[in-house]
């Protein structure tokens, strides 16, 4: 009898990149993309009255000074983003099968906690096209005086929901963004990703970067 077991593969694993359709000349390599596969994520939202608890909690528990606005602060590869009005995107490098479990037992009692773990894919992004890349995606402006490092936004690509936050940049310059997307549509944000990436040259580099 043949073997139907069910195998995990990573979000954007086998997905095709189109030829570059690069000018001659240009330098390949203009988009850079990283399955960031295997990351704990969660959301948290806060629970009445507890906006002070939960402020010193994540800050004993993780280092971090729980953003409260659209911005993200990140710890030995934990960070929390800011969605909206009390309500955060925790990730931790690394760390899906046990993140979840930890931030319940953490900060539980003052919030209450989703595991999205295997519900959304992040995507890091870089490279001296990435903005030129980005403009076609979202309706945002990502200069950088406009949008800066620890910057976060939920926003539309292509009719699909999307958070955007911004990291340092590189060390010759080049921006890096990260990109959350629910998981069922990583092939069609791939396709328009790849689609406007081609005139400038998109390359996938390993996966999950530290």
């Amino acid at each position: 009898m043949a073997d139907h077991a069910l195998t995990a593969r990573a979000p954007f694993s086998g997905f095709a990149v189109p030829p570059s359709s690069a000018s001659p000349g240009s330098s390949a390599g203009g988009v850079t993309a990283t399955d960031c596969d295997g990351r704990g994520l969660a959301t948290v939202a806060l629970k009445k009255a507890q906006s002070a608890a939960l402020i010193e909690r994540v800050r004993e528990r993780y280092g971090i000074d729980l953003p409260l606005g659209s911005s993200r602060r990140e710890s030995r590869g934990i960070a929390f983003a800011g969605l909206g009005p009390e309500t955060w995107l925790a990730t931790r490098d690394n760390g899906a099968d046990d993140f979840f479990a930890a931030l319940a037992r953490d900060i539980g009692a003052l919030a209450s906690v989703t595991d999205q773990s295997a519900g959304y894919a992040v995507l890091r992004l870089a490279g001296p096209k990435l903005r030129d890349t980005l403009a076609k995606l979202l309706p945002l402006d990502l200069h950088p005086r406009a949008f800066k490092p620890g910057d976060v936004v939920s926003t539309l690509t292509f009719h699909m929901g999307a958070t955007l936050w911004r990291l340092e940049d590189n060390p010759d310059g080049t921006p890096v963004f990260e990109i959350a997307v629910f998981r069922s549509l990583a092939s069609s944000f791939w396709h328009a990703l790849s689609e406007s990436a081609a005139e400038f040259g998109l390359v996938v580099t390993p996966q999950n970067p530290g």
